[in-house]
């Protein structure tokens, strides 16, 4: 079980990421913009606009967790679980279509 203080810190981490997505996609899209003739000094602006953004509001900070017991690590995607929980649930067959290799 992963600390709660950490569990907490990622969810704080996911609320500034959908509160600055669309702040942070727009000045993206100014900066990149290939119609828009926008001058050197312009776009430092608009760099420095998506700098003075919070730090943890950035995609790239966000961890994906265990569903269960929070783990940062070892996490499917298609399940939202970490590989220790996941196997241990197709053994009690509660995941359905899974099934357990043997050879």
């Amino acid at each position: 079980m992963a600390k709660k203080s950490l569990i907490q810190r990622e969810k704080k981490r996911q609320k500034l990421e959908q509160k600055y997505h669309l702040i942070r996609q727009s000045l993206k899209k100014k900066i990149r913009s290939k119609l828009s003739p926008l001058s050197l000094s312009e776009k430092t602006k608009m760099r420095e606009k998506l700098q003075s953004l919070p730090r943890n509001s950035a995609p790239t900070r966000l961890h994906r967790r265990c569903f269960l017991t929070g783990r940062p690590r070892a996490n499917y995607r298609d399940f939202g679980l970490s590989g220790h929980v996941l196997r241990e649930m197709v053994y009690e067959c509660l995941l359905p279509g899974a099934t357990r290799s043997s050879w």
